[in-house]
């Protein structure tokens, strides 16, 4: 995982203040995220390890947990879920958050571990895999 872990901390903060708006981007389209969490824990596993032989997972990830409203987004999603799929593709979502005074715009890639529908909303979890300032 590519991480500044100052600009993850900054994030994490930002959620937790819930002053941060987030934007799911998926063929051409924005997707606003929201109840937007990121928290550092562990991954079932004993020690690092190649899943599936797919991609690589460490003992402990960063997760982030958000919801979208517009269901038009479901189909969308299927060859980004992790899991059964052997091919799939990482979701990118930016955001901007003030640091130190200054805007910082940023870009974070995720995988796509899980999600859960409801009549009126989708919630998607996610482990951070890259995330920069652009």
């Amino acid at each position: 995982m590519t991480v500044d872990e100052i600009l993850l901390t900054s994030l994490i903060d930002f959620t937790e203040s819930g002053s941060s708006q987030f934007n799911l981007h998926l063929k051409d389209n924005l997707y606003p995220l929201t109840n937007v969490q990121v928290i550092h824990s562990s991954v079932p596993i004993n020690e690092p390890t190649t899943r599936g032989g797919v991609y690589f997972s460490e003992k402990f990830a960063y997760k982030m947990k958000g919801t979208v409203e517009d269901l038009s987004v479901v189909p969308l999603l299927t060859k980004k879920m992790l899991g059964p799929n052997t091919e799939f593709g990482e979701l990118k979502i930016t955001t901007s958050i003030g640091n130190d005074g200054n805007q910082k715009n940023l870009e974070i890639s995720a995988n796509l571990t899980n999600s859960v529908q409801t009549p009126d909303s989708i919630e998607l979890s996610m482990i951070i895999v890259k995330l920069e300032s652009v």
